[in-house]
């Protein structure tokens, strides 16, 4: 039996006061934030500042869950799969970006979709470095790219997953400098890194958190960068630009929540975050680990996000089916 349009309504009104309720009350049990990659890479040295001062301000415990593999699908689909409460939330890179575009390359169902996100808050963008062990022969990224020509398809790096955001870069690398290099894909950049300091692989491109800390005590090398201006972590390290490679390539850290989360929790989520990262003593935190905050509120973010997707979709477009 249909119901009266007053019952329609009542029930309307119901359901509008229960989510309301919901949101005034929010958070009443701790927040799980998924990093969609194993402890040590980027994502993760970030996460974890930024979780436990989220957890202060907001009264409840953030708690950091590390979902790692594909790159980063399987962490960022088991959110997209979430009850849309603000309960559950992601630490993602610009890989969710990508991920959708690969698997439209590989011709395969993807695991989620870049609308079943909305953005809260940027809290890093940095161009990725790329590094070798330091008893490596090589010096820079041009003695990096001779060797390579000379051994094509012999020399290795070490990336978070196929169209992952130490793969990409990498990519665009070897199609500007005419090169072939082995890619060999872990299920995040603190197992790459591990191996490329076991001398597993010669090389990777990742973010300088990962990687500032062994720079600075002379463990590795760090050749080059994909960005357009002198880091602040790596001073010294030369952009490819300078040296003739014409690429660049940022390797942002945001978070997120998922559509149809209570406006209200939205609103309380974004200004907890903005709160904390822009507050000086999680920025110190999270600049020691080799990433300066460069926080963007969630509208300044959305049209960033929405910018950088639609390029690095084209250069997966580009890069092509890699197997």
């Amino acid at each position: 039996m249909a119901l009266h349009p007053w019952a329609k309504h009542m029930a309307a009104a119901a359901l509008c006061l229960a989510a309301t309720a919901a949101a005034a009350e929010y958070p009443d049990h701790p927040i799980t934030m998924i990093v969609p990659f194993p402890p040590g890479g980027v994502a993760d040295v970030v996460a974890r500042p930024l979780a436990q001062a989220l957890g202060e301000r907001l009264g409840e415990p953030v708690i950091i869950e590390n979902r790692g593999g594909a790159g980063g699908a399987v962490g960022i689909g088991q959110v997209a799969r979430a009850k849309p409460d603000g309960y559950t939330i992601l630490m993602s890179l610009s890989s969710i970006s990508i991920l959708p575009e690969a698997d439209k390359v590989l011709e395969r169902k993807p695991a989620y979709q870049l609308d079943q996100f909305v953005p809260i808050a940027r809290i890093t963008a940095d161009p990725t470095v790329l590094v070798v062990r330091a008893d490596k022969p090589w010096n820079s990224v041009r003695d990096l790219v001779e060797a390579a020509k000379q051994q094509p398809g012999k020399l290795s790096y070490g990336s978070s997953g196929i169209y992952g955001t130490m793969h990409v870069p990498m990519a665009m690398l070897q199609n500007a400098a005419g090169i072939s290099m082995l890619h060999v894909p872990f299920t995040g950049a603190g197992p790459a890194v591990q191996a490329m300091l076991g001398g597993q692989v010669d090389a990777v491109a990742t973010g300088p958190s990962s990687v500032a800390q062994l720079v600075q005590s002379g463990r590795v090398k760090a050749l080059a960068h994909w960005g357009d201006e002198p880091l602040e972590s790596m001073p010294r390290v030369p952009t490819l630009k300078s040296q003739g490679y014409d690429v660049t390539f940022v390797q942002w850290s945001g978070v997120f929540a998922l559509a149809g989360t209570p406006p209200a929790v939205l609103d309380r989520l974004r200004q907890a975050v903005k709160d904390v990262a822009t507050d000086e003593k999680v920025k110190a935190l999270i600049a020691g680990t080799g990433s300066p905050v460069q926080y963007l509120d969630a509208q300044a973010f959305d049209a960033y996000w929405r910018k950088d997707s639609a390029s690095l979709a084209l250069a997966v477009r580009k890069i092509g089916k890699v197997e």
